[in-house]
């Protein structure tokens, strides 16, 4: 077992509190397969901002979810980002239900983007700790850790949740999309490649402890 260096000397340890320590195994461990494709809904960034106003308009806040995967390779954290395009990246995830609990949403989400059509091999998704949560005051690509204090009804909620992995599972990937395992020290910082939000996720993080099993 190692206790990876990344998070060994985090605000936790400093302060003298117990930082949250989560078990990571190996990439080896899990199997990867394809599934038949799933199409984005929107061709353009613009596309998807005008619906997302459009559904603003009859639902209210777009409610968003998405899944922290992570594993290991070599004893250094790393996530697992779908890729669009080769492109585009995302967590898994995406919209909630009107009235949809966070967590079991997660859960749906997850299943939808990464779940086998097999029933017996779907993952038994865990939605743990809330890691992140992201505002968006306006129709367009800004988002911030906050909510503006000049915005009274910001147009999307956007929540991080840390989904801790059995020892193996079984991922079926859409035959459109990759799935990328990802070091943290390449999304550390690097908005340029994968966005402000998926960089800042190293930050996030820092918290943990990872146990590399």
């Amino acid at each position: 077992q190692i206790v990876s260096r990344f998070s060994r000397m985090n605000v936790g340890h400093v302060m003298g509190m117990a930082a949250p320590t989560i078990r990571l195994y190996p990439l080896g461990n899990y199997n990867f397969g394809q599934k038949d494709m799933r199409m984005e809904k929107d061709k353009s960034v613009k596309e998807r901002l005008m619906r997302m106003e459009q559904n603003y308009n009859r639902l209210g806040m777009r409610r968003s979810v998405f899944g922290i995967l992570l594993v290991h390779n070599h004893g250094h954290p790393h996530i697992l980002l779908l890729q669009i395009v080769n492109t585009f990246f995302k967590l898994p995830g995406g919209r909630l239900r009107p009235q949809e609990n966070e967590k079991q949403g997660t859960a749906r989400k997850l299943t939808s983007k990464l779940g086998s059509p097999i029933p017996e091999y779907q993952p038994q998704w865990q939605v743990g700790e809330l890691v992140a949560t992201w505002w968006r005051p306006n129709f367009d690509n800004a988002m911030y850790p906050y909510v503006p204090p000049h915005v009274s009804q910001p147009k999307e909620r956007s929540q991080y949740y840390l989904i801790p992995l059995p020892e193996k599972c079984y991922f079926a990937v859409p035959k459109n999309l990759k799935l990328l395992a990802v070091p943290l020290f390449e999304l550390f910082e690097n908005a340029k490649r994968y966005g402000p939000l998926l960089s800042a996720i190293p930050h996030h993080l820092s918290r943990f402890n990872w146990m590399c099993m």
